[in-house]
């Protein structure tokens, strides 16, 4: 299987740092989970613009969006069983923290800065572009899917009918792992899907995604 973390550290503390959650205590991953999504983000854009050489910049763009969206990252730690590795707080563990999409999604890119930190960058895109190399070829050239929320909004204008609405219903959860419920409603037809997610954007798309299902649907 490609996606496999398999680097032998040098410095195992990085590793556990990068695997401690904030509810956990101190040092946690977080600092590392800045570093980790620059890197993700470079090394993913320096694979695409090697393997789409004439794609422009706007499929570049939505192709690496794709590629390190949360949810995406969360399936590629649910891939590496990060999830069971992952230290949590008392309040975490108990609400299941462990298979939450942002804090799986945060601790995959705290360990890719934990391995550019224990080998540099060599050794981080070593680790790291296996796990891409597969969604990568499978995504149409230049032509990478426009995100949910897009998507909707084009349908509906291509109809000339209203466009979505998003609104926040509610809020759970501590700060550090805040869960935002969100609707999306359309006027016509008149229909609404709910959706959460650790973000509000993240919420928003997943909404979206359901309701566009639906209208195709029909």
């Amino acid at each position: 299987m490609a996606e496999r973390l398999d680097h032998p550290f040098r410095s195992p503390e990085l590793l556990q740092q990068a695997l401690r959650h904030r509810s956990a205590g101190t040092p946690n991953n977080e600092r590392l989970e800045f570093l980790g999504d620059a890197l993700l983000n470079l090394v993913v854009a320096e694979a695409l613009h090697e393997a789409w050489p004439r794609a422009d910049e706007g499929a570049l763009t939505r192709a690496r969006s794709a590629l390190v969206r949360e949810s995406a990252l969360a399936d590629l730690a649910r891939r590496l069983d990060l999830g069971a590795r992952i230290e949590l707080g008392p309040g975490e563990l108990k609400s299941g923290g462990h298979r939450r999409d942002s804090i799986l999604a945060d601790a995959l890119e705290a360990v890719v800065a934990a391995i550019h930190l224990d080998a540099g960058f060599e050794a981080c895109r070593a680790q790291v572009l296996p796990w891409f190399a597969p969604m990568i070829a499978e995504l149409p050239v230049g032509k990478a899917e426009k995100d949910p929320k897009t998507r909707l909004q084009e349908w509906l204008q291509a109809r000339q009918r209203p466009r979505p609405c998003y609104r926040l219903l509610d809020t759970v959860g501590d700060d550090h792992a805040r869960v935002f419920h969100v609707v999306c409603e359309v006027a016509e037809p008149a229909l609404s899907e709910t959706a959460e997610a650790g973000s509000m954007r993240a919420a928003e798309m997943l909404a979206a995604e359901r309701v566009l299902a639906r209208l195709e649907a029909k």
